[in-house]
């Protein structure tokens, strides 16, 4: 792959830094600048193009090429004006298609939650199986970064890599489909359409499907000749599988749903039953998903990453009688919380507290639906701390699950969780 044009990277984060060192690698002497929305442009040997000043560098064809960062919508008007222009738009991962795809077996994982999970606990089945795979994506590696590592590569993807995904996988794998991201695609339609796209798609590929992903009438035609899935696991192999969660640091239904779906994509690639079960055992939860801490006798659990109603609702189901404080609310993504709100009491759900700006919803169907739960509604997570310890008695078990992004309130869920911790252990710890 050569390129004869100068390249524009939109967008500076972890998948534009391997860009540009792919770049560099190819052709050290490459032109390559960069621009993004928000925040700092800090990629090494490129030059800055202010988003203002695309429109008048597209005229000017200061560049031949964009390689858009996943974060950055792919339905912003100026990609329009790029291709109107004949300048293409296209991403790290489909670089990595172009560039490494043959004689490699790809399993791309996708789905709007439990994928991370999934991909994660695949990759330890199959490297537990003595098969040579390399995690990328989301997790693990940038698509650049594993390059031509493994002969196995498994992507867990967002739905911001699938909907201009141009190479087909060998393994496409749904966990579920529930509303999100609607600000970057800019309607649920068009959100399940681009995550659909991983398998809605010509092509003799295999498709492994999650338990909530089975019985949605969007997935089975998504799916189009249903002789295109993965055998189903035989009842042996399934409650060998649930005896090894039982043990392991799975936590929830939802998790067992997701080492079922790893083991089927498993077996389907040459993995081996063994290396199924090793694979359980080695798991180790993901960071700020149902991360526990202890501090005294409460039980903190960190669910920072859950970013919709359907992730809370697992987050809860995980800790049967408990009697639990939530921590819920954040960006707005004109999600529907009035099921959450019905489902709090049954959880054990003893006291709520809400954060701007989808807590306020929460809050006030809550207080319809489940009047018997206390409802503190908070400005900021250090407002909802202190709430919480003022009702100490209330709960053993205290869970950040907001149900939403991070973005009104902090950079991304990982600044969220990371403050959530340090919280708890000034607030809740020894001699507090």
């Amino acid at each position: 792959m050569r390129f004869d044009e100068p390249v524009l990277l939109y967008g500076a984060g972890r998948e534009a830094l391997s860009s540009r060192a792919f770049l560099k690698a190819r052709q050290p002497d490459l032109k390559v600048y960069v621009t993004v929305d928000s925040g700092t442009a800090d990629i090494p040997e490129t030059e800055l193009i202010a988003a203002t000043d695309l429109p008048a560098a597209i005229a000017a064809r200061r560049f031949g090429l964009i390689i858009k960062s996943p974060g950055v919508s792919r339905y912003k008007p100026i990609f329009e004006t790029a291709r109107n222009a004949t300048i293409p738009v296209t991403s790290n991962l489909n670089l990595w298609g172009a560039s490494f795809r043959q004689d490699r077996t790809v399993i791309a994982i996708t789905g709007t939650k439990g994928k991370s999970t999934t991909a994660t606990l695949t990759h330890l089945m199959l490297t537990r199986s003595g098969i040579d795979a390399g995690l990328a994506g989301n997790v693990g590696l940038a698509p650049l970064e594993i390059a031509d590592k493994h002969a196995v590569v498994i992507f867990e993807l967002s739905s911001y890599q699938t909907a201009d995904m141009n190479f087909l996988p060998d393994v496409a794998a749904l966990t579920n489909l529930y509303p999100e991201h609607v600000d970057w695609h800019g309607s649920v339609e068009r959100y399940y359409a681009d995550k659909l796209h991983l398998i809605d798609r010509d092509g003799g590929f295999a498709v492994a499907l999650g338990a909530a992903a089975k019985g949605n009438a969007l997935v089975a035609r998504a799916v189009r000749d249903h002789r295109r899935l993965l055998p189903e696991l035989d009842a042996a192999t399934n409650l060998a599988i649930e005896n090894a969660v039982a043990r392991s640091r799975l936590r929830g239904a939802h998790n067992l749903d997701n080492a079922l779906l790893a083991a089927q994509i498993t077996l389907g690639v040459g993995g081996t039953i063994d290396g199924i079960m090793q694979g359980i055992a080695a798991f180790r939860p993901l960071p700020h998903r149902l991360e526990e801490h202890r501090i005294g006798d409460l039980t903190i659990v960190n669910d920072s990453i859950s970013t919709t109603p359907e992730a809370t609702k697992a987050a809860l189901a995980a800790y049967p009688g408990r009697r639990i404080a939530l921590i819920a609310g954040g960006h707005e993504r004109e999600q529907d919380y009035a099921e959450l709100a019905g489902l709090l009491a049954r959880r054990g759900v003893h006291v709520l507290a809400t954060l701007p700006v989808t807590g306020f919803r929460l809050a006030q169907a809550t207080q319809s639906r489940a009047p018997e739960i206390a409802v503190l509604q908070c400005a900021d997570l250090e407002q909802a701390i202190t709430a919480l310890a003022g009702r100490r008695e209330l709960f053993d078990t205290l869970i950040l699950s907001p149900g939403a992004p991070s973005y009104n309130q902090f950079k991304n869920f990982e600044e969220r969780g990371h403050r959530f911790v340090d919280l708890c252990k000034s607030r809740f710890g020894q001699g507090a």
